[in-house]
């Protein structure tokens, strides 16, 4: 069983906590019991529940206090912090949130110039980011904004390997904007990574493990030879002796 200072602020006389209430803390006169394997013990007295976490070593731990009666279970409150604590670290790990690349282009823009920024496009989609491609347009552009679609959709055609139209092509003020997504680009996160490097590590272990079994089996195939051939030797050379005698 664990004792444990809550992180607590003091407001007008009252006891504020985000941590949730747990033995002695838990003040009702009853509850509803969850055993440790999520089994409904029922509603009880709080002492007799106290009693039954003492019994097993637990802790009884208030997880529904705005019930009626409270729902308390037995825990080990320690490990049960500990596990939360991880799940929440692992959580951060695998976030991963695409940035947003941003490329604009020119409604009279020249081939050497839309491939340059074209490969530009091509490069942040394989490196897992989505971008946001701006048509800009200019004067008496804006009235034929059309030429501006169709040029986004050239360049989505162009880079469809990589990347697929998550927002079509539309007009924001004097502007043509089309968003592109990452297409089969997996990002790793770092429990991938890490999990993939152990992985690799103990492919490469199982492989040099074989090795030197096989090398281990041809050495004591070739020292069983050499014993065999020592053997039969001495078995000439103790027949020979015989037979001079």
């Amino acid at each position: 069983m664990v004792y444990c200072i809550l992180p607590v602020f003091r407001r007008i006389g009252v006891i504020i906590s985000d941590e949730p209430r747990i033995n002695e803390e838990i003040r009702v006169s009853q509850v509803r019991l969850i055993g440790p394997k999520g089994e409904q013990v029922g509603v009880i007295a709080t002492s007799v529940a106290l009693n039954l976490a003492r019994e097993a070593n637990l802790d009884l731990v208030e997880v529904a206090p705005t019930a009626k009666p409270p729902v308390a279970k037995l825990i080990d409150y320690g490990k049960y912090k500990y596990n939360e604590k991880m799940k929440a670290r692992e959580a951060r790990r695998n976030q991963t949130t695409a940035e947003v690349k941003e490329i604009r282009f020119r409604l009279k823009i020249d081939d050497h110039d839309f491939d340059v920024k074209k490969g530009h496009v091509l490069r942040f989609l394989n490196g897992g980011d989505k971008v946001k491609v701006t048509i800009m347009l200019r004067g008496r552009e804006q009235s034929r904004p059309i030429g501006g679609v169709e040029l986004l959709r050239r360049l989505a055609d162009e880079v469809s390997e990589s990347g697929t139209v998550e927002f079509a092509p539309k007009q924001e003020g004097r502007n043509i904007i089309m968003t592109l997504a990452p297409k089969g680009k997996k990002i790793h996160t770092q429990s991938e990574q890490r999990r993939r490097g152990d992985q690799s590590r103990a492919e490469r272990q199982a492989r040099q493990a074989a090795r030197l079994a096989a090398k281990q089996e041809v050495q004591a195939q070739a020292a069983a030879a050499v014993n065999a051939m020592q053997s039969d030797q001495h078995h000439k050379e103790g027949s020979n002796a015989e037979d001079e005698n």
